[in-house]
Order: C-alpha cells, then sequence, then structure tokens
C-alpha cells in the first residue's frame, strides 16, 4: 500500500469508530440492560447450543502459535500459496486483536452481565452496572468482548481474501457472536465493539499482509 491509501484506510477505520461509540452509547443506556435480564430470565444460556459455540475462538487462539510456527518452516522451502498467506495473517490478526481488547479491557473497566467466577460484580449478580475506567482485572473486562475479538479478527482477513466465501463466514461467524449474548457473557455494546476491534485489526494485518483476492493476485 501507498502512504495515501494508508492514510485512506485510516480516515475510514476513524469514521467506523465513530458508528461503533453510537452503537455502544444506544446499547448502554437502552438496549445492554434490557437483554441481559430477558436471557436471564428466560434461562436462554441453558440451551447447549449456544454453549458450544462459544468454544472455537478460543481453542483457534491456543492452536495459532504452533500454526504459525509450522507455516514459518514451510516458507523456508518456498513461497506461501494464497491460503497459506491468508492463514498466516488470520492467526496473527487474531492473537493481536485478543491482546488488543485485553489493553481496552484494563482502560474500561466493565463489569459483566452475570456472575460466572470468583463471585466477579455483574449486572444480575450483585446489582453492578457501568464502566470503571482503568480498573484491571478479569472481573472487570467485560467491554470489549474478547471472543468477538477473535472471531473478526480472524474471520475478516478470510472475508477480504475470499469474497465468495463471505456468505459462508457469517453462517459461521454470526452464530458465534450471538451466542455470546445468548449466554450472558457478554452485553450487546461489548460484542459490537469488540467485533470492531477485531475487524479493525483484521483489515490492516490484511493489507500490511498483503492479502488480496486470488483472482487480483493472478492478473
Amino acid at each position: 500500500m501507498t502512504p495515501s491509501e494508508d492514510l485512506a484506510l485510516l480516515k475510514k477505520s476513524m469514521k467506523g469508530i465513530v458508528v461503533c461509540t453510537l452503537f455502544v452509547v444506544i446499547c448502554y443506556f437502552w438496549i445492554d440492560r434490557p437483554v441481559a435480564f430477558f436471557v436471564h430470565d428466560n434461562r436462554i444460556e441453558k440451551v447447549a447450543v449456544f454453549k458450544w459455540f462459544t468454544y472455537p475462538p478460543p481453542i483457534v487462539q491456543t492452536w495459532s502459535p504452533l500454526v504459525l510456527t509450522l507455516l514459518i518452516i514451510r516458507r523456508a522451502f518456498g513461497t506461501f500459496n494464497h491460503w497459506e498467506r491468508t492463514l498466516f495473517v488470520a492467526c496473527i490478526s487474531l492473537i493481536v486483536a485478543d491482546e488488543f481488547r485485553t489493553s481496552l479491557g484494563d482502560l474500561f473497566g466493565r463489569y459483566w452481565p452475570e456472575t460466572w467466577f470468583d463471585n466477579n460484580p455483574s449486572l444480575i449478580g450483585t446489582g453492578t452496572y457501568g464502566f470503571h475506567p482503568f480498573e484491571s482485572g478479569d472481573d472487570t473486562g467485560s467491554f470489549p468482548s474478547g471472543h468477538a475479538a477473535r472471531i473478526l479478527g480472524f474471520g475478516s482477513v478470510w472475508w477480504i481474501a475470499y469474497p465468495k466465501v463471505r456468505i459462508l463466514l457469517v453462517f459461521i461467524g454470526l452464530p458465534m457472536l450471538l451466542s455470546l449474548i445468548a449466554m450472558d457473557y457478554h452485553f450487546v455494546s461489548d460484542v459490537i465493539a469488540g467485533g470492531y476491534v477485531g475487524g479493525f485489526v483484521g483489515l490492516f494485518a490484511s493489507h500490511l499482509g498483503k492479502v488480496i483476492p486470488p483472482k487480483v493476485t493472478d492478473r
């Protein structure tokens, strides 16, 4: 990418932050709490399939370092194929996106919808709601969603690299994102913000890693 293209991409990303912030504010005041209570009152989190959908993102992250190592060894024997480059960039994007959201989680310090571990403060468990900036720790890491950041950090790279499989990515990614809300693991705004973080990282990783559709490469 040229410097002008980099600047244009950055400007678009900044506009995206404005839109994301607007959605987060709307959700914070009018959507997050009603949805969290609806899920809890109707025991939606008891539906096992929703919990199953939350498993893949951390599993993929756990194995990403090994995949990267194998790809580095593979690279020593020749140039990457398009799918190999895409996988390499996607794994890096996922890891960076999750670390990025960890930093933001400490910055925003938001409590969780439910109490899940070590009697953590939460909306439903203790009536605690809101942001508490610069309070770090697992009990204040709900915003942005790490799962959403992982899903979009990994998936957005494939979205850019292979336009023809985008509908498949939607069918895979959307249920996982919705399951975070259905399990009361996250507020709606957490998922929106986490998705933006993942998409932001994936977009820049794709361009810096020169991940483009094969039809463009073959010209």
